[in-house]
């Protein structure tokens, strides 16, 4: 699998040093919360574009935000390389957000908060490149892993079956016995805080997950 380090729990002083910390995933998780659509806030598009002057992992950028229509642009030009938005906070307008999203250069990625029915992202299959299950509310690190998201991964994985290209990934209470829940699921994905900012030797925390199985 995949890993995707979020570092909200990282020492923000000691910001470059702890992204190199982790420099052995080739992804790089960004939890951007408006303190709107989610009760906390934590940064914006500035984050990126500090950080891409010393890493050059995959920016995978999940928007937790109210309005995502308004702002990928930003994102796009801060370094963004995939951008994900809430189904929930689309209004309507899902399919022309990826399509925006898309025509900067950028991937497009749907995710949806525990309670959404998996079934509204049908409609998206087609266009999207990756779909993200929250295994907890979003809004704030350390939750415990809801165990209802091993099954819409694996309904993800069943439709992927039928000539579908995206990727599927995870977010929320991943550690080494819930990633390897996910694989066998059909996860592609992983996004870890804890279980890899708390560790003293983060390399061997990525690839722990990396190879679970």
């Amino acid at each position: 699998m995949i890993v995707a380090p979020s570092f909200l729990t990282a020492d923000y002083a000691n910001l470059e040093k702890e992204i190199a910390s982790v420099s052995a995933a080739s992804w790089l998780h960004f939890d951007v919360m408006d303190g709107i659509f989610v009760p906390n806030r934590t940064y914006d598009h500035g984050m990126l574009k500090m950080i891409k002057n010393f890493s050059n992992q995959f920016f995978d950028c999940h928007l937790m935000i109210a309005n995502p229509g308004e702002v990928i642009d930003l994102y796009a030009q801060s370094g963004a390389d995939l951008i994900t938005f809430h189904l929930e906070a689309a209004k309507n307008q899902a399919h022309d957000i990826i399509q925006r999203i898309k025509r900067l250069g950028v991937k497009a990625g749907l995710s949806i908060k525990p309670d959404t029915d998996i079934e509204t992202l049908k409609p998206y299959l087609d266009v999207i490149d990756l779909i993200l299950i929250m295994s907890v509310e979003p809004g704030k690190g350390g939750q415990a892993f809801m165990d209802s998201a091993v099954g819409k991964i694996r309904t993800l994985f069943n439709w992927r079956k039928q000539g579908h290209h995206y990727w599927i990934e995870v977010d929320g209470g991943i550690n080494l016995e819930t990633a390897k829940k996910v694989r066998q699921a059909g996860c592609d994905i992983v996004v870890a805080g804890s279980f890899i900012f708390n560790r003293c030797d983060r390399d061997r925390a990525i690839q722990e997950l990396a190879h679970a199985k």
